[in-house]
């Protein structure tokens, strides 16, 4: 009897197509604005991702998430440095300057300064150049999109017509009205501000930014062989009165800050919720019409000694097929959309979260479809199957 269902499902070709892209529509739209949603609340903590050799990080009090800046007296960085069970505490600067270009054009950059000894904070993937690079004076670092994008110049001066190129190794920038050269290109994750991003030491970058007492933006911290993370923690901020934060925890404040002061999560539940509601509609309505066209074949079966549990289990069984289709359908074209474009144009994450909370939507519409076509099939009286 499970064949002849399947075949029932698979013989109305119209009905069984419809309900398989509306399926699969739901999953799509249910699992690609998940993954863009995650994708760019994963964007706003990609600095904490890019520096894995801190254990804690210092920040002043009142910092809301990462990007938010709250410069702290340079005294901070000894005091950290003091308490007991740290291995290491280096400074980090991060702060949005404006950058003149070779062409003669400016851009808004996001600079951060990292240990001018142990250059902790640096990106580990290098693409051209050579991280030594910011031992010399007045160099810096780029990153890929920042080189290929808002800092591309013109490939030939004279001709506009000619398009941009990449900028270059050895080619000069103007921070605040002081040079930078660039010496190395890395290879980053993208952020959320869609700024460039450029690397430099500490102290070039305090030198680069407008003068200012507080030039601490965040410290980065290591904690001793065999010290317990969460003892520290509460060590410097008890000995410091600073906001002291595990990289799992920063990020999940940064997500926090995101999640509620913006309207970012609203828009995307709004586009989640509307594609679960045309896989409830589409399928549903298509699942209830595939039920009441094979009436006949149920009313035959039962009138055969088929008893109610057993037709509704076939009924179930159309379903589950189905789901499973439109489901794999859905997350098929979901991964080819999200994996043909480049990252960096589109903020696109899929964790196991999504294909798990898409199935359960799919479930939930097929559930409910498959109870809705039942009803017809518990009252059906086996003597309709021969009248007329």
């Amino acid at each position: 009897m499970r064949a002849i269902a399947i075949k029932m499902l698979f013989g109305d070709s119209a009905k069984f197509y419809g309900i398989l892209l509306g399926l699969a529509f739901a999953t799509l739209l249910i699992a690609q604005q998940s993954s863009i949603f995650v994708g760019l609340m994963s964007r706003t903590y990609a600095l904490i991702e890019e520096t894995p050799q801190a254990d804690l990080w210092v920040t002043d009090p009142t910092m809301l998430f990462v990007d938010d800046t709250k410069p702290m007296q340079v005294t901070a960085l000894q005091r950290v440095r003091s308490v007991e069970g740290v291995e290491w505490a280096v400074p980090l600067f991060k702060g949005l300057l404006v950058a003149k270009l070779p062409s003669g054009s400016r851009q808004l950059c996001d600079v951060v300064g990292v240990d001018d000894s142990s250059l902790i904070g640096v990106p580990a993937r290098i693409i051209e150049g050579d991280t030594s690079a910011l031992r010399r004076p007045d160099t810096v670092i780029i990153e890929t999109r920042g080189a290929r994008g808002r800092l591309a110049q013109p490939a030939d001066p004279g001709d506009p017509a000619a398009g941009r190129r990449p900028i270059r190794i050895g080619e000069e920038l103007e921070l605040n009205e002081r040079r930078a050269v660039i010496g190395a290109i890395a290879e980053t994750k993208p952020t959320f501000q869609a700024v460039p991003t450029i690397y430099t030491t500490y102290s070039r970058a305090i030198s680069f930014a407008p003068a200012n007492r507080r030039t601490l933006s965040m410290i980065l911290v290591k904690a001793g062989p065999g010290e317990d993370i969460a003892a520290l923690r509460e060590r410097i901020e008890r000995e410091t009165e600073l906001a002291v934060y595990t990289p799992r925890d920063f990020a999940w404040k940064t997500i926090d800050y995101w999640m509620k002061q913006t309207g970012i999560p609203i828009n995307f539940g709004i586009a989640i919720g509307l594609g679960f509601l045309v896989g409830v509609a589409i399928a549903g309505q298509m699942f209830y019409n595939f039920t009441l066209d094979n009436l006949r074949y149920f009313g035959a079966m039962k009138a055969m000694g088929a008893g109610t549990g057993q037709l509704l289990g076939l009924v179930a069984l159309q379903g589950l097929v189905a789901g499973a289709l439109g489901l794999g359908l859905g997350l098929g074209v979901t991964a080819m959309v999200g994996l043909s474009i480049p990252q960096d144009r589109l903020a696109f994450k899929m964790t196991w979260h999504i294909p798990v909370i898409a199935a359960g939507a799919v479930l939930f519409i097929v559930v409910a479809s498959s109870l809705f076509s039942m009803r017809r099939v518990v009252k059906l009286d086996p003597a309709e199957v021969f009248q007329g």
